[in-house]
C-alpha cells in the first residue's frame, strides 16, 4: 500500500519538483525595500522567518533557531547544531501542514509571510571564512589521471587520503551571477615560453557543496563518528576551471589561478533531515582497494553516509537561446559516486587540529559516473579536448565559449518517497 504524505496550504509546494513540504531549504534572499534575510523555500514561495517571529509563530528552541536563521547569514543558524535545526524543522512542517490548526490565521498573514521566488534576489547563504575542494569523484579523477598517466592514472595516495587543496572564498558567486572569462599564463604546445592572455580552455565541474555546523576546538580533531553531525546541510556547485591555465601551473603545488576566478552555488541549503530518506550505505570499495585507516572509519557511516542523488549538466549556447531551443543535457550521474562520504572528509580536514567554522564550505570534487554520458567535465567528455561534443543547435563544443550557460540540477528520489531538488545552479560566460 502506498504511502500517504502530508500536504501543504501553500498550493504550490504540492508535486514541486525541488520544494515540496518536505524539503524546507534554508536560504537568504532580499525583496524591494527589504534588505536580506533569512527564509525557506515552500513551493514557488519564500517564507521569511523574520515576518514569522514578529507574528510570533514559533517557541522556544525553534524561535532560537528562526532568530539565527532569519539573519542576513546563516553561520549562526549553522553553529546552533542539529538539536535546534530539527526543532524549527517540525515547527515548520507543522506550520505549513495544510491540517495545521492556524491555517486561517497563517492564510491571512501570508502576503506577509510568503514572497514569490520570481521576485526575489538570493544571496550566499553565509559568510564563507574558507573554502575547501575535495577530489573524491574516482571517475574523475581515474578520466583525468588517463589522460596524463595512461598507465597509471591514480596516484598510490588517492584510494587512502582524501584528496583536497585549499580554494578562494572571496570568489564564492550564487547561481545567477555571470562568471568572467580568466587571463592567466599559458604554455601552447611545442613552446618553451608562456604566453598571457585569456583562457581558451575553459570547463565546468559538477560537484555538491558541504556546508559546516558547528565547528571544532583548535587543535581538537573531529572523530568520525561524531563528525556528520558537524554537517548543516548540502548545496551544488560549480567549481569553474581553466584548464590551459592548470595545466601550466599546477606542478607542484597544484591549481591557483586556475580555479580561484569564481565558483558558483546553488542558492539553498538542503538540511541533513530532508535528506535522510536518501541516505544509503556506501559502496562497497573495488577488491583489492584498502579499507580506511581507523580514524576514516565508522561503521555507521558505512551502512548510511552516503547519499542517493541524482546530478545533471545542462548547457545553452546564445543560439539555442536566440533560436528559443532549451538546454541540452550533457550529462546525469550521482552522489553515489564519491569514493568518500561526507562524514570522511569532515574527519580528516580536522585530523590534524584544523579549525573548522559554521558556515566553511567543502566542494566535493567532480562527481563523474564510470559511463559515458555521465561525465561532470568537458574536459573528460572531449578527452582533454580532442573531441567534441555536438549539440542539437548544430553547434559543438570542446570547451565552453561566450554566452554559453552551464546549468547544474540535482534532484533525490526513492520508492515511497517524495522527490526533492536543490534549485539550480547557474552561471553564464561573459568575456
Amino acid at each position: 500500500m502506498s504511502q500517504i504524505f502530508p500536504r501543504s496550504w501553500v498550493a504550490s509546494a504540492n508535486g514541486h519538483p525541488d520544494f515540496p513540504l518536505q524539503n524546507l531549504a534554508h536560504g537568504v534572499f532580499s525583496r524591494g525595500d527589504l534588505g536580506p534575510r533569512g527564509g525557506v523555500a515552500i513551493g514557488e514561495m519564500i517564507f521569511d522567518l523574520q515576518a514569522a517571529l514578529a507574528h510570533d509563530l514559533f517557541t522556544d528552541e525553534a524561535r532560537t533557531a528562526a532568530e539565527a536563521a532569519g539573519a542576513d547569514h546563516l553561520n549562526g543558524f549553522f553553529a546552533l547544531g542539529a538539536a535546534h535545526r530539527q526543532a524549527l524543522r517540525r515547527e515548520l512542517l507543522a506550520l505549513f501542514d495544510e491540517a495545521s490548526p492556524h491555517f486561517e490565521r497563517l492564510l491571512a498573514l501570508s502576503p506577509a509571510l510568503l514572497h514569490p521566488m520570481g521576485e526575489c534576489r538570493m544571496h550566499l547563504p553565509a559568510q564563507v571564512g574558507d573554502y575547501t575542494d575535495f577530489y573524491v569523484g574516482i571517475h574523475h579523477a581515474t578520466n583525468v589521471g588517463k589522460l596524463f598517466r595512461p598507465d597509471n592514472p591514480l596516484l598510490p595516495n588517492y584510494k587512502y587520503v582524501p584528496i583536497g587543496y585549499h580554494g578562494r572564498a572571496s570568489t564564492l558567486r550564487p547561481s545567477g551571477t555571470e562568471v568572467k572569462r580568466p587571463f592567466g599564463q599559458t604554455l601552447a604546445p611545442g613552446r618553451e615560453v608562456p604566453d598571457f592572455g585569456p583562457c581558451k580552455r575553459l570547463d565546468y565541474e559538477l560537484e555538491m557543496g558541504v556546508w559546516i555546523g558547528p565547528g571544532n576546538p583548535d587543535g581538537q580533531p573531529i572523530v568520525i563518528g561524531e563528525a556528520a553531525s558537524h554537517i548543516a546541510g548540502f548545496c551544488l556547485l560549480n567549481d569553474w576551471s581553466a584548464r590551459d591555465l592548470q595545466a601550466w601551473e599546477y606542478q607542484p603545488l597544484g591549481p591557483f589561478l586556475s580555479k580561484s576566478f569564481a565558483t558558483t552555488l546553488s542558492a539553498w541549503v538542503v538540511t541533513p533531515e530532508a535528506l535522510a530518506p536518501f541516505r544509503r550505505a556506501q559502496p562497497p570499495r573495488p577488491d583489492g582497494d584498502p579499507q580506511p585507516l581507523p580514524y576514516l572509519f565508522d561503521a555507521a557511516d558505512q551502512e548510511g553516509g552516503a547519499l542517493d542523488i541524482e546530478l545533471e549538466v545542462l548547457l545553452q549556447t546564445e543560439q539555442m537561446r536566440a533560436k528559443d531551443l532549451p538546454p541540452q543535457r550533457l550529462s546525469l550521474s550521482n552522489t553515489l559516486n564519491m569514493y568518500w562520504t561526507a562524514a570522511q572528509l569532515v574527519a580528516h580536514h580536522s585530523v590534524n587540529g584544523c579549525v573548522l567554522q559554521p558556515g566553511d564550505l567543502f566542494g566535493t570534487g567532480t562527481l563523474s559516473g564510470p559511463q559515458a554520458g555521465q561525465h561532470g567535465s568537458l574536459l573528460e567528455m572531449t578527452e582533454g579536448g580532442k573531441q567534441v561534443v555536438e549539440l542539437a543547435s548544430g553547434e559543438s563544443r570542446r570547451f565552453l565559449e561566450h554566452g554559453d550557460e552551464v546549468i547544474l540540477r540535482a534532484r533525490c528520489k526513492g520508492d515511497g518517497q517524495v522527490s526533492i531538488g536543490f534549485g539550480e545552479c547557474r552561471g553564464r560566460i561573459v568575456g
